[in-house]
């Protein structure tokens, strides 16, 4: 510790680790009005949920930094715009595996372990296989989404069941929409 004049200074301490205050994979008491079973397997389910929009997310990104042709300029804003829309959901998903009293996935090499989503490679590919990753992507989680959300209704989590119906799905099928229209096959200069 520093000092000045045999006084301590206001330093951070550096280094400091603990006990783990809370398990991964374990629900606290919260007066929720729902099991601790129901609150953990809806923590469980958003948790996949989570990590699969946070690949997406990623994913949205590494195209938008790469992609190009004739529509760069469109579809670099779009998937600015599309990216930025998934941010918001990682957020609102994660917050509610929190409520619940879970323990959210984190950290990029966590998600990488456990996302359902196809890899891209590191690689820059053309923009017609970019949007086809993205596609292939939104429709594993509006699956799993539509999945995790009759097990919520089922089990009266409505706060789950809502979120995931509200917000998850309608964004998923919402980009869905707009990155499919760039994949029809019309001609760009002649009409035939």
């Amino acid at each position: 510790m520093s000092k000045v004049n045999g006084k301590k200074l206001a330093a951070p301490v550096l280094g400091q680790r603990g006990k783990i205050v809370q398990k991964f994979g374990t629900v606290v008491d919260l007066p929720l009005g729902l099991t601790p079973e129901v609150r953990l397997e809806s923590a469980e389910n958003l948790n996949q949920l989570l990590v699969d929009t946070m690949s997406l997310r990623d994913m949205y990104k590494k195209h938008h930094w790469q992609v190009s042709g004739h529509t760069f300029y469109q579809l670099h804003l779009l998937l600015d715009k599309h990216f930025e829309e998934q941010a918001e959901l990682v957020d609102t998903i994660a917050e509610r595996i929190q409520l619940l009293g879970g323990v959210t996935v984190a950290m990029a090499h966590d998600v990488a372990e456990r996302t359902r989503l196809e890899r891209p490679p590191i690689d820059r590919e053309e923009p017609p296989v970019q949007l086809s990753r993205l596609l292939e992507a939104h429709e594993l989680i509006l699956k799993e989404s539509h999945d995790f959300a009759k097990i919520a209704a089922d089990s009266g989590d409505d706060g789950t069941n809502d979120l995931v119906v509200s917000d998850v799905i309608r964004t998923n099928e919402l980009q869905v929409w707009f990155i499919a229209e760039h994949l029809v096959a019309l001609p760009v200069v002649n009409a035939d």
